[in-house]
């Protein structure tokens, strides 16, 4: 497939911080806000690679205070000229959300770049504080609202920069081809028998077929949420596209993070037996920054991105009737309407 961005030499090997290097124009001067930076993780890398080129702001959003402290330390450390600011943020509760909403509002009034980096992976049940299934939770319904309530910086962004230059960067994963979204079932309660056509999985890899003692398939419950963030990019891009918005969601490869550390010793054998390239956190950065920065992008391309080029994401999760129920789903399990 001839690549249609600007760097088609780049691949799963190129570093984020080469990114960056090569967008700098795209960086300087922007406010810039992140979610789930802690140290040793790929958002940490992200920020880094952008407060090598000077934004204006950087804003770093996750849940654990010390861990933001730590990861505002190494980028202080390393570019002191840089305005770095911490926003507490905990994606298994709403209220949480509204709150880190309502702090980064205080901040800034306009966002040039959100990057929904934040994530769990667990194959044991959790939820989030509204009862609603811990991984779809936490990595589509938390950045849905999140990225909802702060669409007004966005939208202001926008309006001084050329129309598609303003994005929603959403991390998802190839293993959004575990699940379609479970419309009728997104607690995952059910066996796939019960199920509508349109929302059962295809046949599972031998590793990731068994379940919890309660029924429990973490692995359906990741591959669902993966699915619901890059749906929720072409949802993005349905709603506010013509107002200059645009969102992509990306694959970062096959890395190595806290991301795992819920997994038992065979969901992490299941997880290690994925991929023959295990990337650094630099080159698990690249490709999100591909997604936020690249010039080419202003211009609809898809939806999904992987080792730095465009990529096809299935079917079921690029479809714009299922963003849209997805849109329907999420704006009542927030219980808000969003008018954009």
């Amino acid at each position: 497939m001839t690549s249609s961005l600007t760097h088609p030499e780049w691949n799963k090997e190129t570093g984020g911080l080469q990114v960056a290097q090569a967008f700098a124009d795209q960086i300087r001067g922007k406010n810039v806000l992140i979610t789930g930076v802690s140290p040793e993780s790929i958002g940490s890398s992200i920020a880094l690679s952008i407060a090598s080129q000077s934004p204006n702001l950087l804003i770093l959003a996750s849940r654990t205070k010390a861990k933001l402290e730590q990861a505002l330390s190494s980028i202080q450390d390393a570019y002191i000229a840089v305005r770095v600011k911490i926003v507490l943020l905990d994606l298994m509760s709403q209220e949480s959300v509204k709150a880190a909403a309502a702090e980064v509002s205080k901040l800034t009034d306009s966002l040039d770049l959100i990057i929904n980096n934040a994530g769990i992976m667990t194959q044991t049940r959790q939820t989030t504080k509204e009862g609603i299934e811990g991984q779809f939770g936490a990595n589509h319904i938390g950045h849905f609202l999140f990225t909802n309530l702060l669409m007004p910086q966005l939208l202001t962004a926008a309006k001084n920069q050329p129309p598609g230059a303003t994005r929603v960067v959403n991390l998802t994963s190839l293993g959004h081809r575990l699940s379609p979204v479970r419309f009728s079932d997104y607690n995952i309660t059910k066996p796939a028998a019960e199920l509508p056509e349109d929302e059962r999985h295809g046949p599972l890899p031998p590793a990731f077929v068994e379940c919890a003692e309660d029924g429990y398939n973490g692995w359906i419950a990741y591959g669902q949420a993966k699915t619901a963030n890059i749906l929720f990019s072409v949802g993005v891009n349905e709603k506010v596209g013509g107002k200059g918005v645009r969102s992509y969601a990306v694959h970062p490869g096959s890395i190595w993070t806290g991301l795992s550390r819920n997994l038992d010793a065979d969901g992490e054998a299941a997880i290690r037996n994925t991929s023959t390239f295990w990337k650094n956190r630099d080159q698990g950065a690249a490709t999100v920054l591909v997604a936020a920065l690249d010039p080419a992008l202003n211009e609809p391309k898809g939806v999904l991105l992987h080792d730095c080029q465009m990529f096809d994401a299935a079917p079921y999760a690029s479809d714009s009737k299922m963003a849209e129920r997805l849109w329907s789903l999420s704006e009542e399990l927030v219980q808000t309407k969003f008018k954009l």
